[in-house]
């Protein structure tokens, strides 16, 4: 059956394509006229990691003819002091350092910034512009202010080109991993808060995600967008990657590449990482969906979720495809006390795996079996990892069949990993990064190389009382009936009640009422073709979805229905919803 899945969701915002500036020459023109009206001659001008400041200076250089660029990275503190500084929060560790309190004006170099500032100041007859992270610091009084931004997984593209280095660093050519590490827990945190100070300031947003088709929209236009966003439906910009255990389900079901190895995850809501597009009159203007979460907490996220977790997207929705493909490694996540004290993360990875599809022999690895043993596990576990020899994980732990519909749940502290031949909706609170990987089945990940193995962390957070039993009476398939009308049914399926998250389907072959109850909703299609989202009060515009889809419904959205429509109008359908559940 052909695919009928968006890859590319739009928010629209307005009729006037005018409202969208479309390449340099034009973006140009239209800074010149702002600070022209403004009888102004600084420009600042800042930029998030990963924007190509070459390019921007050579146009900027080339269609406004300033008197001079200046850069804010001559103002940093020297590379080594900057490597020291961030030394306690990146680590030796290969994957894991610790969430940073550091502010961008803590890399810069205070006499080097005032003798910078200095120079803008006074600096030659026509237009001053000061380029790159931190120009407002060197240039306080600037007349216009722009801010060139970039979502997070198209910076990480980049960097896998070796175009992109850390925060006052040239280290565009060290590894990959390393360089996602240290941006992770330092420089996308530094560049979020000193971003969302500016905020309310910015003349000028640019999206520079097209290099050779830049787009611009003033500050004011970004600001309704956004605005628009947080009070209706609406879906993030979903990516694709391979990976050493990857399938082959995610290029039939959303249409990917049939030539590429694999597709082994499917990102559908990570709004930290994720993208929006906004629609003005057919033009498309892409900006990081943190934006979103930085400017509008409480219409999205709602007040209690606010009060927790402050300005973080808090639920996480991911495809993993083994079909045709591998086990994920045994793994296991932290418990919300390690997570604190060893990576300065406020809550864990509590985690569920619901079942989109799975082969006749599927199954999940969950749970210890009764008699394992911890001290002979783990020593075995290390002596593989040691000599590269075999781990045999069916003598420790319990594997228990899948199939479609079914929902297995992971508390922080169970090991657990899916097998091959299934497709998994994953649904997480959203510190996805802090996987302690125990057994990877002696494979290597596709740069060749063995992919990090994080025993000694694991053995600090395995449940070892999660044994049969318990894991059958806790974890799988905790669904239970909890109210029917006419035409549909709704079930609660999680998640563990030591998580925050709550999970609940709806079967449906007519129109169903939700209410967000004061917490985001996170929704996915699970079963039927298409379906629609209404507001009853006319709040917002019909919202269509398609299966497998993820879309958010903000906390302000309120009331709202969903039924069957399209070519699956009159059929049964199922949607999966994750909210934040009241804590007391």
């Amino acid at each position: 059956m052909r695919s009928n899945y968006d890859k590319y969701p739009k928010i629209h915002v307005s009729e006037n394509k005018e409202e969208c500036i479309r390449g340099w020459e034009a973006i140009a023109k239209a800074i010149k006229d702002k600070i022209s009206a403004k009888n102004g001659r600084l420009i600042a001008v800042e930029t998030y990691q990963g924007v190509d400041m070459k390019e921007a200076g050579t146009a900027f250089k080339k269609i406004l003819n300033p008197g001079r660029i200046y850069y804010s990275s001559d103002a940093l503190k020297p590379e080594g002091e900057i490597k020291k500084m961030v030394y306690p929060y990146v680590t030796d560790d290969r994957v894991f350092g610790y969430m940073t309190d550091l502010g961008l004006k803590d890399f810069f170099d205070p006499e080097s910034c005032k003798k910078l500032k200095a120079e803008v100041g006074a600096g030659a007859n026509g237009l001053q512009i000061i380029l790159g992270p931190g120009a407002v610091f060197c240039c306080p009084d600037a007349d216009l202010l722009v801010y060139m931004d970039m979502p997070r997984w198209e910076l990480q593209l980049r960097m896998r080109k070796n175009e992109v280095s850390n925060l006052g660093t040239d280290n565009k050519h060290e590894e990959f991993a390393l360089r996602v590490k240290q941006s992770f827990f330092v420089d996308w945190r530094v560049l979020d808060r000193h971003k969302l100070n500016l905020f309310d300031r910015i003349d000028f947003f640019v999206d520079t995600v097209e290099a050779s088709n830049p787009k611009m929209l003033s500050g004011e236009s970004l600001n309704r967008a956004l605005e628009v966003a947080s009070r209706q439906p609406f879906r993030v910009v979903p990516f694709f990657d391979p990976g050493p255990w990857g399938g082959q389900w995610l290029k039939e079901v959303i249409d990917l590449d049939r030539n590429a190895v694999n597709f082994a995850w499917g990102f559908d809501c990570v709004p930290e990482e994720n993208s929006l597009l906004f629609e003005f009159g057919g033009v498309n203007f892409e900006t990081p969906a943190i934006n979103l979460v930085l400017t509008r907490p409480l219409s999205l996220l709602g007040q209690r979720v606010f009060e927790k977790f402050g300005a973080e997207f808090p639920i996480r929705f991911d495809f993993l495809d083994t079909m045709k493909g591998g086990n994920l490694s045994l793994q296991v996540h932290p418990t919300k006390e390690y997570i604190r004290e060893q990576f300065g993360m406020p809550y864990t990875q509590d985690e569920s795996y619901y079942i989109l599809d799975a082969g006749e022999d599927a199954e999940v690895y969950l749970g210890i079996k009764d008699e394992t043993v911890p001290e002979e596990m783990l020593d075995n576990l290390k002596k593989a990892r040691s000599n590269g020899g075999n781990f045999n994980a069916d003598v420790y732990i319990n594997k228990w069949p899948v199939k479609k519909h079914d929902h297995y749940l992971i508390p922080s502290g169970t090991i657990h990993c899916s097998g091959a031949n299934s497709v998994v909706l994953e649904i997480s609170a959203t510190p996805y990064i802090f996987t302690f990987k125990l057994w990877d089945w002696g494979r290597l990940g596709l740069d060749g190389k063995p992919r990090p193995i994080h025993i000694e962390h694991g053995e600090h957070v395995i449940d070892w009382s999660r044994r049969k039993q318990w894991t059958r009476e806790n974890l799988v398939n905790q669904i239970e009936e909890t109210a029917r009308g006419e035409g549909w049914t709704e079930e609660k399926t999680g998640l563990h009640p030591s998580g925050f998250i709550e999970t609940h389907r709806h079967w449906f072959t007519g129109k169903v009422t939700h209410h967000t109850g004061g917490s985001v909703n996170v929704i996915n299609l699970v079963e039927g073709r298409e379906a629609i989202v209404e507001s009853p009060e006319g709040k917002f515009d019909p919202f269509v979805v398609h299966y497998a889809e993820t879309f958010i419904v903000p906390a302000a959205v309120g009331d709202y229905t969903i039924r069957p429509a399209g070519e699956s109008a009159g059929k049964k359908c199922a949607t999966l919803k994750a909210f934040v559940r009241e804590m007391r």
